[in-house]
């Protein structure tokens, strides 16, 4: 059985963590909404607290190395209900990251060679149109991912290391090289100098932060495939969260080298025209396959991540015992089919009907951060880990205030909510159908 290394670990975390939103939302969000400096701070300042609350995590992987990470461990020590609450709210969010990733790669395409690239239009959801080739581009990548997950460990690790080393290495040497050739005098005018800090602004970018370091939380649901105690991956999983920033503050930044905030309104893909405008048709061509490199490795990471937890949940009887068989190879082929049937589903919905879906996926994590950490509080076996891991019950309480108080800059809008209450709504259905089964409940150990 193939054994993750160090740098698999790495490269499955980054290529999680940067996915497409990390190249799309310098142009539709950060540039517009916090700048460049308020855009960092917060990016900062959520690293730091997805940092804390991953000290949650290394106490739950020092205690815990079962599959289904953060479910299998409520499960085991607050109970069955508990445990289906955490596992139901990742299994979205794990999975509308292998939709939002695989219809992404239509974009990519679009990228390079135009529009001509959707053709047989059917029907438009929320004003996105759905063309025929959109919907065949999108399934067969994800079909091919879905196929390299059921050969093996081996092969889907490798792919991952060489996808994340032509993200980051291409990023950063674009990045150094605008440096020097673009005239950073118009830069430091909008976005430096007598630059105002506004917490508002930074509490935007806080808010969405459990949706943009979501994936450091693979870790857990491959601890039994790690080639080292799954305790010292925190380590690993702290360095990922750190290269996952910032990347995101240099994709910004190199956006805004090009574009003021009242500028990227007018261009399509404003990074990408960064790009193109200061290294030329080359540069654009290192950023695209930086971009599919970042599509293609959250693709990779999330059908990974949501096979074991389809899996874990099959093994605690919420879903058919199939779903928890090995194949000859030792991968959860049944949950993996699975992972692929719910997310070919997204390229029917529409683009702007999975970014919806994705947006209260924020919602969904940040809960079973606050159970991992909370959990972490009682059973963590020195003072400083329970004060971490409650410095990060408390990020995550945070997390749920900037996306639920009316107020807050990051709340989610009523689409989001309307999805989430129709996620509660399949929850609820799914585990009274499953109430009448035999399971043996592990007695929640004493706190």
């Amino acid at each position: 059985m193939h054994r993750l290394r160090r740098i698999d670990v790495i490269a499955l975390v980054v290529g999680a963590i940067i996915g497409w939103g990390s190249f799309t939302l310098p142009g539709s969000r950060f540039l517009k909404q916090s700048g460049v400096i308020d855009t960092a701070l917060g990016l900062g300042i959520g690293a730091l607290a997805v940092v804390f609350i991953q000290a949650g995590y290394h106490v739950m992987m020092d205690e815990h190395a079962d599959e289904g990470g953060e479910f299998s461990y409520a499960y085991r020590h607050l109970g069955r209900m508990h445990g289906f609450v955490v596992g139901w709210s990742l299994l979205l969010a794990y999975i509308s990251l292998v939709g939002l990733n695989g219809t992404a790669f239509v974009l990519v395409l679009r990228r390079v060679f135009g529009d001509q690239v959707s053709v047989g239009y059917l029907y438009s959801v929320a004003g996105y149109p759905v063309h025929a080739s959109d919907i065949a581009i999108a399934s067969a990548i994800m079909i091919a991912f879905a196929w390299l997950n059921v050969r093996g460990l081996k092969g889907s690790s490798r792919t991952q290391n060489i996808l994340v080393l032509l993200l980051v290495g291409n990023v950063v040497t674009l990045f150094v090289l605008m440096l020097f050739v673009v005239d950073l005098a118009p830069f430091a005018t909008t976005y430096v100098n007598g630059w105002q800090i506004s917490w508002a602004r930074v509490g935007s970018v806080v808010a969405i932060v459990p949706f943009l370091y979501v994936g450091f939380d693979v870790i857990p649901q491959v601890a039994r495939d790690l080639g080292f105690e799954p305790g010292r991956a925190t380590r690993l999983a702290v360095t990922g969260i750190v290269v996952g920033a910032s990347l995101y503050a240099i994709l910004n930044t190199m956006t805004g080298l090009v574009f003021a905030p009242d500028e990227v309104d007018a261009v399509t893909w404003p990074t990408g025209a960064a790009v193109q405008d200061a290294l030329g048709p080359i540069g654009l061509a290192a950023l695209i396959v930086a971009l599919a490199g970042a599509v293609m490795s959250g693709l990779n990471a999330f059908t990974l991540a949501s096979s074991k937890l389809i899996a874990s949940l099959a093994n605690h009887e919420f879903l058919s015992p199939r779903f928890g068989l090995r194949n000859r190879v030792g991968v959860f082929g049944w949950a993996v089919g699975l992972v692929l049937v719910i997310s070919l589903i997204a390229p029917w919905a529409g683009r702007e009907v999975v970014n919806y879906i994705v947006n209260m996926c924020s919602a969904l994590t940040a809960v079973a951060y606050l159970y991992t950490c909370l959990i972490s509080t009682r059973i963590a076996d020195h003072t400083g880990a329970r004060i971490r891991s409650a410095v990060g019950v408390l990020c995550a309480l945070g997390f749920l205030w900037l996306l639920f108080w009316p107020t807050s800059p990051g709340r989610l809008g009523n689409l989001e909510l309307v999805a989430l209450a129709v996620w509660v709504a399949a929850g609820v259905v799914v585990a009274w159908l499953a109430r009448g089964r035999h399971v043996e409940v592990p007695a929640p150990r004493a706190w």
